[in-house]
């Protein structure tokens, strides 16, 4: 029995020995290993972009009233380190102390979205507001403005030079009833205008989600057509009283969260109605709305009349995308649309989210800035 104990404990000090062993020879390889510095995440420009509208969203909550947001969705693959931009201007009319405190409470927002998604911050000098980017890696992702004080506007309209030059806005109607298609627009890295009818199934879940990524959001008013066209259940009608033009407009605001700007869903009977038009623009102008003329008739009043009411408006002037649901015809009319941005300095084009129109637009867009066009939110371009 005792000889048998000595074997085991002899065996059992023998293994001790061969893992230390062991252990000794794995050692080197283990410190190695150990002391290797984690690899942090290189962002893609998609991920770039991601962020950008959550940045923007932040923003938009933290911002007060009257704040303008433009996001410039500009890295690439082809130009690797330009950083996506973020312009924030904020309304002058509070006391300077107020506005600082109010640019400070954003950058905090913007701070805590950068942290999260493991960003430095780099601060770079203004003359008004501040200035700063966020970097991953020491490579800068993001190029953040916020202007404040009386020369908020005039600054943020000469910040940098991709703010000059040729500008197309890009307005994607009917948006309402499809989520899975909102979500096809949304993995495109453009400032595209979103204009969502009210009253359709997921309306206010698609005007939220792009409010919250960075899009900018509209109301697609319905308004009367002539007689071949398919009228919305509750639309804008020639010889509606003042007060129910109020109350139906105030109803579809509801349903479209976040809508900065109208542009007429159909129309044409409407907005070549003046008395209807006169009782439409003040009820914009209330809810500081700018307003889109859709031009989907010669005869439209629209525009004028929101220019004589002193609501911030433009009118579509190229050609619709997508009159021709075939990617070969819509890739024409962008191209025609970039041209048409060039000659005139802005341009406003209208499309439907079919899926030719969104093949289409992912084939040309990516060539807008290097054919001297910058894609813009409509809201830039109403006077």
């Amino acid at each position: 029995m005792r000889q048998a104990r000595i074997c085991v404990e002899r065996s059992s000090a023998s293994s001790r020995a061969f893992r230390i062993v062991l252990f000794s020879a794995l050692l080197p390889s283990l410190l190695a290993t150990s002391c290797k510095k984690p690899q942090t995440e290189q962002l893609t420009p998609a991920r770039i972009h991601a962020i950008t509208r959550e940045l923007a969203s932040a923003a938009h909550s933290a911002a007060p009233a009257g704040t303008q947001i433009r996001i410039g969705l500009q890295a690439s693959e082809k130009n690797p380190g330009t950083p996506d931009t973020l312009d924030i201007t904020m309304a002058n009319t509070a006391p300077d102390s107020a506005a600082k405190s109010d640019a400070a409470k954003i950058q905090r927002a913007l701070t805590g979205i950068a942290t999260r998604h493991g960003l430095t911050e780099e601060v770079s000098g203004a003359a008004e507001g501040l200035s700063f980017f966020y970097l991953k890696r020491e490579v800068r992702t993001h190029a953040i403005q916020i202007h404040l004080g009386a020369a908020a506007a005039q600054q943020s309209q000469g910040s940098s030079a991709p703010q000059n030059g040729a500008k197309l806005a890009i307005i994607l109607d009917d948006l309402g009833n499809d989520p899975h298609v909102a979500e096809e627009i949304f993995g495109m890295p453009y400032p595209l205008t979103i204009s969502v009818l009210p009253n359709h199934e997921h309306s206010q879940e698609i005007a939220q989600e792009a409010e919250r990524r960075g899009y900018q959001v509209m109301l697609h008013l319905p308004m009367q057509a002539v007689a071949t066209e398919k009228p919305e259940a509750k639309e804008l009608r020639p010889g509606m009283p003042a007060g129910e033009v109020s109350k139906l407009v105030n109803q579809f605001l509801q349903d479209i969260p976040g809508a900065v700007g109208v542009n007429n869903h159909q129309g044409s009977e409407a907005t070549s109605d003046p008395a209807l038009m006169r009782e439409l623009m003040p009820v914009l102008r209330d809810h500081h709305l700018f307003y889109i003329d859709s031009r989907t008739t010669a005869a439209t009043v629209a525009y004028e009349t929101a220019q004589g009411s002193h609501v911030p408006s433009a009118f579509r002037n190229v050609p619709f995308l997508d009159d021709v649901t075939e990617v070969g015809a819509v890739r024409k009319q962008l191209e025609l649309a970039l041209r048409d941005a060039r000659e005139k300095g802005e341009a406003i084009a209208i499309g439907h989210p079919h899926p030719a129109t969104l093949q289409a637009l992912r084939e040309v867009l990516p060539n807008a800035q290097s054919e001297g066009v910058r894609l813009t939110f409509a809201s830039e371009l109403v006077h």
